[in-house]
């Protein structure tokens, strides 16, 4: 596995080796002590999650808060994606900035995000399915986040905004000064 720390500190890229023959391919998609070796993270992942999304849907920027927080491994089974993470972490020197990369079924990356960020995700061809790792579980008065199209965070989504897919939930969650003047 090639792991690359990006930018946003804490918050890693993960690439696999695949293996591929005419049978298919084969690879690891989770080893807890390759992971914790090459990103020094230690991980107690309780919770895994799959969306099957259609192209155009976007789900985020979604967060949980407090005692609820989460730190997620995520990839793209099937199709691809436009990945989204935030960092929220006020104390953070790249506190409001943004990372974003393409995960799909070929490549097999997976991003490792930790508590203190909102994630979102553009599903970029029909009938994707995304799955992620969480290490805490989830709790509905404790989620919260930031919308998609906030302006100072100014995220490139590389699409038509008409042509987007949002639920309503995610249309009316707050703009990042508002998150930020709340907290």
């Amino acid at each position: 596995m090639v792991v690359e720390e990006t930018y946003l500190k804490g918050c890693f890229v993960l690439t696999p080796q695949v293996f591929e023959d005419e049978r298919g391919f084969f690879f690891e998609s989770f080893n807890i002590k390759t992971f914790e070796a090459e990103t020094g993270v230690t991980a107690n992942f309780v919770q895994d999650n799959q969306s099957k999304s259609s192209k155009g849907v976007l789900r985020g920027m979604h967060f949980q808060t407090e005692e609820y927080a989460q730190a997620k491994l995520i990839q793209v089974i099937k199709g691809k994606v436009l990945d989204i993470c935030i960092d929220i972490r006020k104390k953070s020197p790249t506190f409001g900035k943004s990372f974003s990369v393409i995960l799909d079924a070929i490549e097999h990356k997976q991003v490792y995000i930790p508590k203190g960020f909102a994630h979102g995700f553009l599903v970029l061809e029909d009938d994707t399915i995304f799955s992620y790792k969480c290490d805490n579980f989830y709790n509905k008065a404790f989620e919260s986040g930031i919308i998609f199209n906030d302006k100072d965070l100014n995220i490139e989504w590389g699409f038509p905004i008409d042509k987007l897919i949002i639920s309503e939930k995610d249309k009316q969650l707050p703009s990042f000064k508002d998150f930020v003047n709340e907290n």
